[in-house]
């Protein structure tokens, strides 16, 4: 596995060393040996899948509050997206910022977020799946989120949005970054 850091410090890009031959393809999606060498504490307990009928459709921002606090490692199995990561942890040097990558099965790529980091992608694709191991339980009480559209953030949504939730169009905006 390649890991990249981006531009928001413990937001990591991974993408797979691939095996291919007349078969198809092999790659190892996640080692804790290798999180490890790259100073990764990731302890997955959860593994959770999403399948978005039309491209455009936008899923999130969502985290989850103390104490219930969850990193994620999110991968598309099928189709694709544009998989964004918002840092929300008060104390970080980038806080309020999002970060943004195109995650397909075609090209393996995961995306890892932090705990305090809200999660959030938009489909590219019809027919899109995606795949993330969470290091905390689904904990409905801990469960918040931030609206995909605050212009406190600023997300460049690479599609049109066609599709949206209710619970995501009404999660509250933001008056002002504040730490």
């Amino acid at each position: 596995m390649r890991f990249t850091q981006a531009s928001i410090p413990g937001v990591w890009t991974i993408d797979p060393d691939s095996h291919e031959d007349e078969r198809g393809r092999f790659f190892r999606a996640w080692c804790v040996r290798e999180f490890a060498e790259n100073a990764i504490a990731f302890a997955p307990v959860q593994a959770n899948m999403g399948f978005s009928l039309r491209k455009g459709t936008v899923r999130g921002m969502h985290f989850q509050v103390a104490p219930a606090l969850e990193a994620k490692l999110v991968r598309c199995t099928r189709g694709a997206m544009f998989d964004v990561g918002l840092d929300l942890r008060p104390d970080s040097p980038t806080y309020g910022q999002w970060f943004g990558a195109e995650l397909s099965a075609d090209n393996g790529r995961s995306l890892y977020l932090p705990e305090n980091c809200a999660h959030g992608y938009q489909t590219l694709e019809d027919s899109t799946e995606m795949h993330y191991i969470s290091s905390a339980f689904y904990t409905p009480n801990a469960a918040n989120g931030v609206r995909f559209d605050d212009p406190a953030f600023g997300i460049e949504w690479p599609e049109t949005i066609t599709v949206v939730s209710e619970q995501d169009r009404n999660w509250s905006l933001v008056d002002r970054l504040s730490r």
